[in-house]
């Protein structure tokens, strides 16, 4: 087994009279350690992230639970019966609407995305705008729906 060593060197070169300050105020500028729980995304960001979660959870739960449940209804009446009366329990409401969220909120970003692709939307103001669009049209349309369910 051979064993590597790599060893990486940056050197920042400057004006020889001004040298040795710049060299010490990057290092003093530069940070130590990086904490991405205390940094604050902007908004765009955060749709972009909750887009791929989002996606994320309605293939890998949601479709085997979608299929399970559409099985579950067509295999007899006895199944329908059972499939009906676990639907009527506040925790499968409350997983309901979690998961009718995730599915509106992808749709929404999805055509928020759709548009930024087509050049629409793209400016620093208009993606800002869009973005808190995408996430106000994702809650209103699930509290709406929500309403028909519980």
């Amino acid at each position: 087994m051979r064993t590597y060593i790599v060893s990486l060197s940056i050197t920042v070169y400057t004006k020889p009279e001004s040298g040795v300050l710049e060299a010490k105020k990057l290092q003093r500028t530069r940070p130590k350690f990086l904490n991405l729980m205390e940094i604050k995304q902007p908004l765009p960001a955060v749709i972009s992230v909750l887009h791929r979660i989002s996606g994320a959870l309605l293939f890998f739960p949601g479709l085997p639970l979608l299929l399970y449940g559409l099985e579950m209804t067509l295999d007899s009446p006895r199944g329908y019966a059972q499939f009906q009366s676990l639907l009527t329990s506040p925790l499968s409401k409350g997983a309901l609407t979690l998961s009718l969220w995730f599915f509106l909120h992808h749709l929404c970003a999805g055509i928020r995305f759709l548009a930024l692709d087509l050049h629409y939307g793209g400016a620093l103001e208009q993606a800002r705008l869009t973005s808190k669009v995408t996430l106000a049209a994702g809650i209103i349309l699930t509290l709406l729906v929500s309403l028909l369910i519980w």
